[in-house]
């Protein structure tokens, strides 16, 4: 990525400090940019895609239209009822059928359909806790948020997806293969293949959209974000609408199921918070209430949507390194607000003690991402950073005690804001490889999915 200098210095400042320096900043600064100021490509493609978005014939939903019984996998749902139907995720009449419960909750007004997935990664726990917690009585009672009988449009739950991934807590199938990698799927191709099949069929194609919940791979930990193409506007407006400050601007890979949900016009976003195997307490309340928001953007359920006081729209970001190999202990978590200089983390070998090495913040900012695995390597990333220096004080107004920023939703009060008092910041930059991700993904892979891309790559 390549940036400049976020902020101006002072003529006055010392020459000597300036000169001591330079280099090193020239090389680690970042630059910062307001709403107005956004990339010129991504603003370009934007404004294009918000002209036509505004452009096309979608008409509001009729409230006084016909609104009545639903089918799902069979099953007849009545308006104002909530039903959990049990989907198959293979087609099979021997062995174990993955049956994954989808509860439906099919309002008494019209609206549209919107479908919540948990744990297409087996290991990734945020979600199915956070679609469990909304399933509770807590939620779904008379009066509560989500009452079918006050309810408009259909709500489409499934906590866990990946159910033989969840049961063996690992991020695959059985086949070893990635189902966010295999869609839309093939009836009849892998195991894998033919489950992604089954997901598009009876929970994507006729969704109006969709909120798919992860939490990070295994040996790191996200703090609570949203990934979206903000070119496709629709999907840009759902991730406004759940409510929380970070939104990172990305094209997912192909065979996502984001990517190809959007070519086919369909809303989706992925949140992203904690981390594989272990639930966190922040993770799971943002989740909730940003899907309880979108709702109330949509008018599906009574109550005004929360609005964060700003945005960050990154379409970039910084990697900190390990300079050596060794054990590493953080000092600080994904959330944390940092200052130039701070100490992020240490590196000490048993085989040479008393020589320790640190990893420092390159400028102020906040880190997203963080390592939870002690071993690394040299040049192995240990955080994932977002540079924010000409807006910094923004962060500093939102920190707990422990440095770490709080994100909105993670908290009990309810602030009302219009849109237009929201700051957007916009961080200039490339996701390196194209993808946020690409530097936290493991290099092997299975020989099915080598065979895979080969006929992929055939096929094209």
């Amino acid at each position: 990525m390549e940036f400049v200098a976020a902020e101006e210095r002072s003529v006055d400042e010392d020459d000597n400090r300036r000169k001591a320096m330079g280099e090193r900043r020239k090389k680690t600064v970042r630059k910062v940019r307001v709403a107005h100021e956004l990339p010129k490509r991504r603003k370009v493609a934007i404004e294009e895609a918000m002209k036509a978005h505004q452009t096309e014939d979608r008409p509001e939903w009729d409230r006084t239209s016909t609104w009545g019984d639903i089918r799902f996998y069979r099953k007849r749902i009545k308006p104002g009822t909530l039903r959990t139907v049990h989907l198959p995720l293979l087609d099979v009449n021997l062995g174990d059928r993955w049956p994954v419960p989808v509860t439906v909750l099919h309002g008494a007004r019209p609206g549209p359909c919107i479908t919540v997935l948990g744990a297409i990664h087996g290991d990734e726990l945020t979600g199915p806790s956070a679609c469990t917690h909304l399933l509770s009585n807590a939620f779904t009672d008379s009066g509560k948020p989500l009452d079918p009988a006050t309810m408009a449009g259909t709500l489409r739950i499934v906590p866990v997806v990946n159910l033989p991934g969840y049961r063996m807590k690992s991020r695959y199938f059985p086949d070893g293969r990635d189902l966010n990698r295999q869609f839309p799927g093939d009836p009849g191709g892998s195991t894998t293949r033919r489950v992604a099949d089954q997901v598009w069929s009876h929970l994507v194609e006729d969704s109006d959209a969709i909120i798919d919940l992860h939490s990070a791979a295994k040996g790191r930990t996200n703090m609570p974000q949203v990934r979206v193409d903000l070119t496709h506007t629709s999907s840009y407006l759902l991730a406004k609408s759940f409510g929380i400050e970070i939104l990172l601007d990305s094209i997912p890979p192909k065979g996502t199921l984001r990517r190809t949900a959007n070519k086919l016009d369909i809303p989706v976003i992925t949140y992203e918070g904690g981390g594989a195997d272990f639930l966190g307490d922040q993770s799971v309340k943002v989740a909730v209430h940003g899907i309880l928001n979108a709702l109330r953007s949509m008018r599906m359920i009574p109550g005004n949507p929360q609005r964060p006081k700003f945005r960050i729209l990154a379409s970039g970001s910084t990697w900190l390194r390990a300079g050596e190999g060794g054990l590493l202990d953080m000092f600080v978590s994904a959330g944390s607000v940092m200052r130039e200089g701070e100490v992020v983390a240490t590196i000490s070998d048993p085989a040479t003690p008393g020589m320790t090495v640190d990893i420092v913040a390159p400028e102020d900012g906040l880190v997203i991402g963080a390592a939870t695995n002690p071993f690394t390597s040299a040049g192995m990333p240990v955080g994932h950073f977002l540079p924010i220096a000409k807006h910094f004080s923004l962060l500093q107004e939102q920190i707990d005690e422990n440095g770490r920023f709080i994100v909105n939703g993670s908290m009990e009060e309810r602030v009302w804001r219009e849109e237009h008092e929201i700051n957007e910041i916009s961080l200039d930059g490339e996701w390196i490889g194209g993808e946020v991700d690409s530097e936290w993904i493991a290099s092997k892979i299975t020989n099915e999915e080598k065979e895979f891309e080969e006929e992929e790559e055939e096929a094209a």
